[in-house]
């Protein structure tokens, strides 16, 4: 497993900035019709391991399927850089979007397919 390491990110128009605590072992690629679409490179931390440091107030919320996730985006530049769920056991996540960080070069990570679409 790689190091923990604190990242930056936000959305295209700088409104909405994260920092996040993550070692991106284990970075996923989902299948499932709203991942795909949006192209979505993926890494899970608990809550306590994401901080919102500005932009709650140009976030607006998207729910499908199981409406479990609140997928956030920008309402300014419509950029879905992260969205909160819980786990079945009552776990807060933050999944974020690894293509929206700051200091992260695409293929500097291994990336692992998960088939979304099946469930």
């Amino acid at each position: 497993m790689g190091a923990i390491e604190t990242h930056r990110g936000g959305c295209h128009c700088g409104n909405v900035r994260f920092e996040v605590e993550t070692d991106l072992a284990r970075v996923v690629e989902c299948n499932c019709s709203h991942c795909s679409r949006k192209g979505f490179l993926l890494t899970f931390v608990t809550a306590d391991r994401f901080s919102l440091l500005q932009g709650e107030e140009s976030l607006a919320n998207y729910r499908f399927n199981r409406r479990v996730a609140d997928h956030l985006f920008c309402k300014q530049c419509g950029v879905e850089s992260f969205w909160r769920s819980v786990k079945p056991d009552g776990t807060k996540m933050a999944i974020v979007n690894v293509r929206c960080l700051d200091d992260v070069p695409p293929g500097s990570f291994t990336v692992t397919l998960v088939d979304g679409k099946s469930r």
